[in-house]
């Protein structure tokens, strides 16, 4: 038996079926960019997080949650990885997660979308905007139904508490403010 698409039309616009969604963790990747000494990128990833996603009947009133290990923090240099997790950065040890809360959902063309949510890191939350685009529905081969994003968004860490830096002789810091981050998603139907 061939499993139905789970995707449907709505104003011209295709989107997946109504209901309860799950993150794969396993095929989902949370990363980030920042500037180092104000002209390198260090690249960087959260390993372990989970999320949900329910897709409403008006796709705009759709939700998703998230929740982000700090300690799962991995940049490939563990005296780094050490100082992020310390109270100088994530303060992994009092502060174990990060989370997302959609507050809003807004078709901006095509297959783009506008998720604004709530943002948590150190216990303080500021709302962001994650700009996402629908990539594409398909069946794995054990019969579930698939959905594929990509989402981005940029904050300044320091309205998180993030504020550790160092000052360098030719006037810039060690680490730059802003930080860029994407997420490539499949998450999974369920039932």
């Amino acid at each position: 038996m061939t499993e139905a698409l789970a995707q449907r039309t709505v104003n011209g616009v295709e989107v997946p079926v109504s209901g309860a969604w799950q993150v794969d963790p396993s095929h989902t990747t949370v990363e980030f960019i920042v500037r180092h000494l104000m002209f390198a990128k260090v690249r960087g990833r959260f390993g372990q997080f989970t999320g949900s996603v329910t897709i409403a009947d008006d796709p705009a009133r759709s939700s998703a949650e998230a929740t982000i290990q700090a300690a799962s923090i991995d940049t490939g240099e563990e005296q780094r990885d050490g100082h992020l997790r310390s109270p100088d950065f994530f303060d992994a040890e009092r502060f174990p997660t990060l989370t997302f809360r959609t507050t809003g959902i807004e078709h901006a063309g095509g297959s783009a979308w506008r998720v604004t949510g709530d943002f948590t890191i150190r216990g303080v939350t500021r709302p962001i905007v994650l700009d996402t685009t629908l990539q594409g529905l398909a069946i794995d081969p054990w019969g579930n139904s698939r959905a594929f994003l990509s989402a981005a968004a940029e904050i300044n860490r320091e309205e998180f508490g993030l504020t550790w830096n160092q000052p360098l002789q030719n006037g810039g810091v060690v680490v730059g403010k802003q930080v860029k981050l994407e997420i490539e998603a499949q998450i999974v139907k369920q039932g």
